[in-house]
């Protein structure tokens, strides 16, 4: 795979959460193409071992590790055997998240009487979804260096109807980020850096439906969503991808507690 220099993740051990889903099968390909060991962290065992498999079949390094980003004991486990096989961690990517139809308030539905535990389900898959992980292998980073990349979103920062739940979860994250940056700063020096990717709108297992009919046309949402994107197009996957390199690699060392947008101009666009 190849050595980019400053961009270069050679040698590096990184761990994705989520890695078996729609971006996180595109962060782990990034990873591995930029020579660095890319560990899937996920539920699904079966799509997560046939990545893994594909990834090692065309020449770069993969391992995948089966766990539920909720609970600690899963996340020990697997802190335990990637130490045990590869000595250390030196990147993480908290990938997982996304959303649920609990989660989700119509527009036809009584503000009043909406889902509170859906609601508080999306939020905690997301917020904590972050932070577990982070406490679990942030641990060994803090000794040997490295760099924590979270996955926010375009709903943290503008009003988007119906994900109330999701949103506030990435929202926390986008706090959460800058605290963890200042507080393991001071206490780590540059030792331990964690940035995030602010996507815009990418289509996802959690929010296909949402935004595309079954035969692949635009939902009335997808529809609003194009029309408020300048690109006028939907984010692809591989398009993370140079974000994400970047800030894992040496390339964005001097780089702590920021937001960085790939969302096609939807943030800064006034709609007129």
């Amino acid at each position: 795979m190849a050595d980019n220099g400053l961009f270069s993740l050679k040698d590096k051990v990184i761990v994705v959460t989520g890695g078996t889903g729609i971006l996180g099968g595109s962060f782990v390909k990034g990873i591995a193409d930029a020579g660095g060991t890319a560990i899937i962290v996920g539920r699904n065992a079966t799509v997560g071992e046939q990545r893994a498999a594909e990834i090692n079949t065309a020449g770069g390094k993969a391992f995948f590790v089966q766990a539920d980003v909720m609970k600690e004991e899963d996340l020990f486990k697997a802190r335990d055997i990637i130490l045990e096989k590869f000595g250390t961690i030196h990147g993480l990517v908290n990938g997982a998240g996304g959303n649920m139809p609990e989660g989700v308030l119509q527009p036809d539905a009584d503000i009043f009487s909406m889902n509170l535990e859906g609601m508080r389900k999306a939020m905690d898959l997301n917020l904590w979804g972050t932070i577990i992980p982070t406490q679990v292998f942030g641990s060994v980073m803090a000794k040997d260096g490295g760099s924590i990349v979270n996955i926010s979103s375009v709903s943290s920062v503008q009003a988007v109807t119906k994900v109330l739940g999701y949103s506030m979860g990435k929202a926390s994250i986008d706090c959460y980020t800058k605290w963890f940056a200042v507080e393991v700063a001071n206490r780590f020096g540059d030792a331990i850096r964690m940035n995030s990717i602010i996507p815009g709108f990418f289509l996802t297992e959690q929010n296909r439906t949402l935004l595309t009919q079954p035969d692949g046309s635009l939902t009335p949402r997808g529809t609003l969503v194009v029309q408020n994107t300048p690109y006028k197009r939907f984010g692809k996957p591989e398009e993370l991808i140079g974000a994400l390199i970047f800030l894992l690699s040496d390339a964005s060392k001097f780089v702590t507690g920021m937001q960085l947008g790939v969302d096609g101009g939807f943030t800064i666009f006034s709609g007129v």
